[in-house]
């Protein structure tokens, strides 16, 4: 995507962004379309979403996709990998070649399941408000061509919009009611992780196409992902509801 083209993509992403940041927003289905807007926007493959928990450890939250391998390497990043330093640093890592020895050296498992993946190149951009850090953003390349500048200062742009969403500017200063914000976050993850087996299996289809079916009815009904998968994890929803995907 160049020129004015990006450019005119880029503005109409942000007055969706916009459009989302009011009062009792579906969070996680907002994450999920920054997600999926990063590798639109940019020359990388996939993208992850990751919050700190009350202890301070990386959890996924959203993916550009919710394809297995991709989903386990962001997971490997509980304990090791870029996105641990940068949460813990507040700086940006980028331009990792993960064929570079230092790159084994540094997280022997993260860098092998990359490889494994394909990934040749990763990025680790933070999720912070002023000096406050509250996860990162991760970016994958399956081809080795170095993000410049203006790409960089783009991926910092959406991730600080996802702090935003986390956040909510209202109760910054609220550090009880951010707890509880992120904590509520990364349980409604699990929620919806059962759901998409739940759905997977029901159907007989892949994870990700049963989360873009049940992502799909929630947001055609204003239903939050959250409210959605609670009510079908507590046997209140009856899934034949939802239509099942396409066969391809």
């Amino acid at each position: 995507m160049i020129g004015m083209a990006r450019e005119r993509r880029l503005a109409e992403i942000f007055v969706e962004v916009a459009d989302s940041l009011v009062e009792d927003f579906d969070v996680i289905d907002l994450l999920h379309r920054l997600s999926a807007r990063c590798v639109e926007l940019l020359d990388v493959s996939a993208a992850g979403i990751l919050l700190a928990d009350a202890h301070g450890e990386l959890q996924i939250i959203a993916a550009s996709d919710e394809h297995t391998r991709l989903l386990e390497l962001l997971a490997l990043q509980h304990d090791q990998g870029p996105c641990v330093e940068c949460y813990a640093t507040g700086a940006a890592r980028t331009n990792i070649d993960l064929t570079r020895e230092e790159a084994s050296a540094a997280w022997p498992r993260f860098a092998a399941q990359a490889r494994a993946t394909g990934y040749v190149t990763t990025h680790a951009i933070p999720l912070r408000l002023r000096h406050r850090v509250v996860g990162a953003l991760n970016l994958f390349q399956t081809a080795p061509n170095p993000l410049g500048d203006d790409d960089i200062a783009l991926a910092q742009a959406l991730a600080d919009v996802a702090t935003i969403a986390v956040l909510q500017q209202r109760t910054l200063e609220q550090s009880h009611v951010e707890n509880s914000q992120l904590q509520n976050a990364l349980t409604s993850r699990i929620l919806i992780e059962q759901v998409k087996g739940v759905l997977a299996e029901r159907w007989n289809t892949s994870v990700d196409e049963a989360f873009a079916a049940f992502r799909a009815y929630a947001r055609a009904r204003h239903l939050r992902l959250s409210d959605l998968a609670a009510r079908i994890i507590a046997g209140d929803f009856d899934t034949g509801s939802i239509p099942a995907p396409e066969r391809s």
